[in-house]
């Protein structure tokens, strides 16, 4: 399997196994070189304003989110757990009603650490955004642990001696 190849089915991965993602329908057009770019459907589920049509903002905060840790993903050589250290959006207009928001992100550092990130969203033109995002990732967010290792008991069960806990 290609580098290209694993980077693709980690988006997928990422837009599946994501509830948040999945229930809002994000879709990788294009991924590689630490470049992301999603979509997200437009659709009556994930109007904010339903006076206006226009797509809720934390959509849009999401999508950017998403759409950086995907960068990340397609910058490093290895695969490591991830997790979002900082977010700024800057919110710069309403996205248009009807139209699908796309967000293209763009890694550009990794330290050993940390990766940095910038977004943009946008509906018609990437020159017209919606908004843009800064974002800081840490990598090796598990610190090698296994995925799902800080869910089990990280000590023995206790046993009943009738003292009570102060």
């Amino acid at each position: 399997m290609s580098d290209h190849e694993q980077t693709k089915l980690i988006a997928t991965a990422m837009n599946e196994g994501s509830p948040q993602a999945k229930a809002l329908g994000f879709t990788t057009l294009e991924i590689g070189d630490a470049v992301a770019l999603l979509k997200v459907p437009y659709r009556p589920e994930i109007i904010g304003d339903p006076e206006t049509g226009v797509i809720a903002g934390g959509v849009v905060t999401t999508l950017l989110d998403h759409a950086s840790g995907q960068a990340v993903h397609a910058a490093m050589a290895t695969w490591t757990s991830i997790a979002t250290l900082d977010l700024r959006i800057d919110y710069m207009r309403a996205a248009e009603p009807g139209l699908d928001v796309m967000a293209r992100a763009h890694c550009y550092k990794l330290t050993r650490s940390v990766a940095f990130v910038r977004a943009v969203a946008y509906d018609r033109d990437p020159e017209d955004p919606v908004a843009t995002g800064q974002a800081t990732f840490m990598l090796d967010s598990s610190a090698g642990k296994k995925a799902g290792a800080n869910l089990k008991p990280s000590r023995a069960p206790r046993t009943k001696t009738g003292a009570v806990d102060q």
